[in-house]
């Protein structure tokens, strides 16, 4: 039994069906929404117009899935799990019928919800969070129906800058209202002061140290702007992006182990701990950190499509691990391109590790050749030690993918003298003879050695 029929639960529900047949292995899975086995990273690419259809991010339709016999009930949410008499209860969003069902293995893959503070105004028509492609769904239909011309965006992670961009190729003035100092507190400070210097360039507002205190409505009802401590800010729409939330609600109620974030605990091979016959995966569960050396919560489809296939070999009477991660993203507005993997220099000091940093500016190809655009490296390494800690990239094209350099170095444990000796490959059109990471690792040395 399957709760939550998206990345990690569809996944497990494919692999395990690999691996066993209908007559060996029932499967049936619940999702409360309208929508199954579909990209939620893409959501703000189908707002922008780069995708046309949200047929485009269907991986497989629910029919797909009954087709290969897997009883996949849709707009049935589960509400309640029963761990000791091994059942869920489970309601008909439609009917409103509600009945239990029991299971021998279960998979708990309920994802993660949208941060939306209790602020006045917050449920006005016209405020919209975006995790779900019926989320998608719902602002489009709006943006269709709204002759706006002010859109304020809420938070500036990365939902919040790709939304930015999506709603200004939709030709609104864009406002971001970000409680930070800069944007995209996933990176250092002074590399999302980059970020920053950057939105603005494009045109959008910037609106840094501000708490959103109400959402103002019209005498319609309707979303009027957005108020903080120090303003108001006009808006015809308003987009949340102050990031998600495990909904681990289901698995803390009925006794399950949860962690310091609020995701599931489950072990190497993705069973909740102390609990041989439950699985848990994707953005509900919290991971290993390779390099910190603890658990964090990540949202992320990659991840959610691993666990699923570990899940799904476990449940399916074979083996497979998911050992952790090290933290990499990539992300863009506009032609910004941003990127970090490994730890920011709060995680170091908050993991009690001793580093050294160092910052380069370079090109992503030879500088002589046509398109070549800049990018700032940053890079942590471990004061005594030299091992790689982090890299935060921020540049034009070519830049967001070098991180993957970075993320294999980090998991392999590399030091950064290791890192300069790599074989990176090189021609004019696709990096400098020595390549930006290659340039970052050779300062970070120095910068290892003048510490000592």
């Amino acid at each position: 039994m399957i709760i939550g029929a998206d990345a990690a639960g569809m996944s497990a529900a494919s692999q395990a069906r690999r691996l066993k047949g209908p007559d060996e292995l029932e499967i049936v899975a619940f999702e409360r929404g309208r929508f199954a086995s579909y990209s939620a990273c893409g959501i703000p690419y189908w707002v922008g117009g780069d995708v046309e259809s949200s047929d485009e991010l269907i991986a497989r339709t629910p029919e797909e899935h009954r087709e290969r016999a897997i009883d996949l009930r849709m707009r049935t949410e589960v509400t309640e799990i029963d761990v000791p008499g091994r059942r869920v209860r489970a309601r008909d969003l439609e009917s409103g019928e509600e009945a239990w069902t029991a299971y021998d293995k279960l998979v708990i893959a309920t994802g993660a919800r949208p941060v939306r503070p209790e602020l006045p105004g917050i449920d006005a028509p016209g405020v919209h969070g975006v995790q779900t492609l019926d989320d998608g769904q719902a602002l489009l239909d709006t943006l269709r129906h709204t002759r706006g011309e002010r859109a304020v965006v809420v938070g500036a992670g990365y939902i919040g800058v790709e939304m930015a961009e999506a709603l200004t190729r939709r030709g609104y003035r864009v406002t971001v209202v970000n409680r930070g100092p800069q944007p995209m507190a996933t990176l250092d400070p002074d590399m999302g002061a980059l970020v920053g210097e950057a939105m603005s360039g494009m045109g959008l507002e910037m609106v840094n140290d501000a708490e959103v205190t109400k959402i103002l409505t019209g005498e319609d009802g309707r979303v009027r702007a957005v108020a903080t401590d120090d303003g108001e800010y006009a808006a015809d729409i308003v987009v949340l992006g102050i990031g998600v939330r495990p909904n681990t609600d289901l698995a803390r109620a009925a006794g399950l182990p949860i962690g310091e974030h609020g995701g599931l605990l489950t072990d190497l091979a993705m069973r909740v701990r102390g609990h041989d016959d439950i699985w848990a995966g994707g953005d509900c569960v919290e991971v290993l950190d390779l390099v910190a050396g603890r658990e964090r919560h990540i949202a992320l489809g990659t991840h959610a499509n691993k666990h699923g296939q570990i899940i799904g070999s476990g449940v399916g009477g074979d083996y497979g691990t998911f050992p952790g991660v090290v933290g990499t993203a990539v992300s863009k507005v506009c032609d910004l391109e941003i990127a970090r993997t490994g730890l920011r220099e709060k995680d170091a000091r908050a993991a009690g590790l001793q580093y050294v940093t160092a910052t380069i500016e370079s090109n992503s190809r030879a500088g002589y050749f046509p398109g070549t655009a800049p990018m700032t490296v940053k890079m942590l390494a471990e004061r005594r030690t030299g091992r790689l800690l982090g890299v935060q990239i921020v540049g034009r094209e070519g830049a967001a993918k070098r991180v993957d350099i970075a993320a294999v170095a980090l998991t392999a444990r590399m030091t950064v003298e290791q890192l300069t000796a790599l074989d990176l490959g090189y021609a004019p059109p696709f990096s400098p003879v020595w390549d930006p990471i290659l340039v970052a690792a050779r300062k970070t040395v120095t910068a290892v050695r003048d510490r000592g």
